[in-house]
């Protein structure tokens, strides 16, 4: 962290953090593909419980990026003994987080459905399908806990080959599960989403076995521990932000289907089917986010200024070329890209469109991204906070009521690049004078 050189580092850190998000990228594609290939009613329940299946994710990453985040900070002051505090602290709150994720699908699994649409046999799917995916939802949570602590070291080789072995064992049993296969019962959405969480589970017992047994700066120590209310607050000052940054993303999304749904059902399928091809997109924005973060929290907590603005030039550039490459694709080839799934030809036209008008905010989206992540090495979890609620939510969302009063639906999906163009203007006054005030004190 302290001594290679910004490039090679941030690149060693970075690549295999994008690897593993390509490869999570593409279990979610094939896992959609299966569905699609099951009936197009299935892939319209899925992208309704999607809102608030992301709760789930987005409580889990939350809990991640306030562990690895605050690790990192103390790691750069030096202070070993209190980043290994951290780490069992946090693990601690993972596993409170995953009793409430339980009872939050418990409960409001099928009354959410039931805001959308009153066909039984749509709300009966889409049941199937969360309910299991909420209940066992601890693999995804430890699996994101133990490899923020990992990557907050500068492992992110063990995170990698976590996702890697999540991702295949997800897309080996996504037809045998969903449509029987070697002696197995076909059991549609629900064998879905019972692929999915075996996935998660075999990624969390490699990744957790590699954090307790290998050799570590960090080790998760329960013995002689006590809880210090100081740490939990300062993990929850960067990561509940962080989860309600990405709640809002399910807020958001449950309001854009109640709008969509107005127009077609194919419109909420079309918004899905979107969420799941921009993630080979933003995942590797989000994979040099892994990368970046650990550094810039390091090199904030060490003061060396110049060592923190070379990598954020660098993450920037990065996320530029990633959100460039992903505006070309998604308005020239949108057609080829739907192609992998089943789908009449109604969804297809819509879906082409929404791919390419929202494809019209990725420039602005990284330029987003990449600010957030400096507030959050920071510290300032609330301003990055803040920040989200404005582009997901704030403006978006009336935005697109105001477009979908007009009665085109082709006019909402032009709600997103107007957000995010206006959170960047926004912002990056703002984030020029935090970084100033941040480097205040003597600097390196």
């Amino acid at each position: 962290m302290a001594s290679w050189p910004v490039p090679k580092l941030l690149f060693s850190m970075g690549i295999p953090a994008v690897l593993s998000m390509l490869i999570q990228a593409l279990y979610n594609i094939v896992d959609t593909i299966y569905v699609s290939n099951y009936s197009q009613d299935a892939m319209f329940a899925i992208g309704l419980v999607f809102p608030m299946q992301m709760v789930s994710l987005s409580l889990a990453l939350g809990t991640g990026v306030g562990i690895g985040t605050l690790v990192s900070r103390k790691l750069g002051e030096g202070n070993r003994e209190e980043a290994t505090h951290v780490a069992t602290t946090g693990i601690i709150l993972a596993f409170v987080h995953c009793v409430i994720i339980v009872l939050l699908g418990v409960l409001f699994a099928r009354p959410f459905l039931q805001m959308f649409t009153d066909r039984a046999d749509i709300i009966e799917l889409g049941y199937q399908y969360l309910i299991i995916v909420m209940v066992f939802s601890f693999g995804q949570m430890f699996s994101i806990c133990f490899e923020r602590i990992l990557q907050s070291q500068g492992n992110m080789i063990i995170p990698m080959i976590s996702l890697i072995v999540g991702a295949v064992t997800n897309i080996i049993l996504d037809p045998i599960m969903i449509f029987g296969q070697f002696g197995f019962p076909a059991l549609g959405i629900a064998g879905a989403a019972i692929a999915t969480v075996i996935g998660q589970i075999f990624g969390m017992i490699v990744v957790v076995a590699a954090a307790l047994i290998g050799k570590h700066e960090v080790k998760i120590q329960f013995k002689g521990f006590h809880w210090n209310s100081k740490i939990v607050k300062d993990i929850y000052a960067v990561g509940l932000p962080t989860a309600i940054m990405n709640m809002i993303g399910s807020v958001t999304t449950t309001l854009m289907n109640g709008v969509l749904v107005g127009f077609s059902e194919n419109a909420v399928t079309s918004l899905s089917l979107y969420f799941k091809l921009q993630s080979f997109v933003f995942m590797p924005v989000y994979g040099f986010n892994q990368g970046a973060l650990p550094i810039l929290s390091y090199t904030y907590g060490a003061q060396n200024k110049k060592r923190y603005m070379e990598t954020a030039r660098l993450y920037l550039l990065s996320a530029l070329t990633f959100m460039a490459i992903g505006t070309i694709l998604f308005i020239t080839v949108p057609e080829l890209m739907l192609s992998f799934f089943e789908m009449d030809a109604q969804l297809q036209s819509i879906a082409v469109v929404t791919l390419r008008i929202i494809a019209l905010s990725f420039i602005p989206a990284a330029i987003s991204i990449v600010i957030s992540t400096i507030f959050q090495s920071f510290g300032k979890g609330t301003t990055s906070m803040i920040q989200s609620i404005l582009r997901q939510l704030v403006i978006l969302i009336p935005v697109a009521y105001l477009l979908a009063s007009f009665g085109n639906l082709d006019l909402v999906w032009y709600c997103y690049p107007i957000a995010e163009i206006a959170v960047v203007m926004i912002y990056v006054p703002l984030v020029i004078k935090t970084y100033h005030k941040a480097f205040e004190r003597k600097t390196i």
